[in-house]
């Protein structure tokens, strides 16, 4: 899908004076910044080879010949990078960027890159972000929002969720109405968490539909939840970069890359689905001792509800730490 702005130099220029001021998107803005500033044409060198993954140093020329590699290209005549996060930064900006003639409000694409090729052919890319900022890889967040939400998604991608399905998910994620705290005989001698239901302990029927898409349609809801997050998101991410840990510099910074396509391939070929145990062991509702629950997980991804005070009841999907030293 090419990129058809109305003016690309004012959203170069947006995107300039927005550039830092929030700390969220500085390492998707760096990156753009110094594609931009890169000498015309480019020669993608030190080719990835089909099998590598996790890099060192210099995110921007890695993505690049990543990118390159897995389309086939050999020189690019022309590139611009925007950050939808710079741009998201600015009044003027917001309400600025088109992708064919479509004005895009919020996408799950951080930064998008159009390309022009030694044939004159354009063409443009989503790159999705992750990053960490921590010594050690922890989880990434994938997908949160609502049960309902979820639910949508997967019934406007012709994946047929039932009521009872639906009604599982409510009361994983503690929807008013779907909980403990709302049926007096479930509170009866209830010493675990009041607020929602465990993954066993949610609707029989609906949790078993649920276990029966995970594993039926794995690669779809994981391609789902990599490439959509807004049900009117025009422009979909085609790679993932991953900022593995904390590092000083961008010439220190380790980042892993894959296509879409790969990375869904990978998340399957690791492990199907599983529920693994655990307990909860913090916060105001601890679990008394011996109490186990289960978690669902499929591939590299894990599902919870999120549980924090800002979004209690959300449904969050993440990716799993360091998931790109394992797959």
């Amino acid at each position: 899908m090419a990129l058809t702005p109305i003016d690309e130099q004012h959203a170069l220029q947006i995107q300039a004076g927005t550039i830092g001021r929030k700390a969220g998107h500085a390492f998707e803005d760096e990156i753009t910044k110094r594609i931009n500033e890169l000498p015309k044409p480019y020669r993608p060198c030190d080719i990835p080879g089909a099998e590598s993954h996790v890099f060192s140093g210099k995110p921007e020329i890695h993505l690049l010949n990543y990118i390159c590699s897995r389309r086939g290209v050999n020189e690019l005549t022309d590139i611009v990078a925007l950050s939808t996060g710079a741009l998201a930064t600015s009044e003027e900006g917001k309400n600025w960027l088109e992708i064919n003639g479509v004005v895009v409000r919020r996408c799950k694409s951080d930064i998008i890159l159009t390309f022009t090729d030694s044939d004159e052919n354009e063409f443009s890319v989503g790159v999705s972000s992750k990053q960490c900022n921590k010594p050690k890889p922890t989880n990434a967040q994938l997908f949160c929002s609502t049960a309902f939400a979820f639910c949508q998604m997967l019934r406007n991608a012709r994946i047929p969720v039932s009521i009872n399905a639906e009604r599982s998910l409510r009361q994983l994620c503690g929807d008013r109405g779907f909980r403990p705290l709302d049926d007096r005989k479930r509170m009866k001698g209830r010493v675990i968490d009041p607020t929602h239901y465990f993954w066993e302990e949610t609707d029989a029927k609906g949790r078993a539909e649920f276990e029966r898409l995970f594993a039926k349609k794995q690669n779809e809801i994981t391609r789902l939840l990599l490439q959509k997050a807004y049900l009117d998101d025009p422009f979909t991410p085609d790679f993932l970069l991953h900022k593995t840990k904390r590092a000083d510099s961008l010439e220190q910074t380790q980042i892993a890359l894959y296509s879409i396509d790969e990375l869904v391939e990978l998340s399957r070929n690791y492990a199907g689905f599983h529920l693994r145990e655990y307990s909860v062991n913090k916060g105001s509702h601890r679990d008394p001792p011996g109490v186990k629950h289960l978690a669902p997980r499929f591939g590299i991804v894990q599902m919870q509800r999120l549980g924090n005070k800002q979004n209690a009841t959300q449904l969050q999907f993440n990716l799993k730490a360091g998931y790109f030293y394992k797959i």
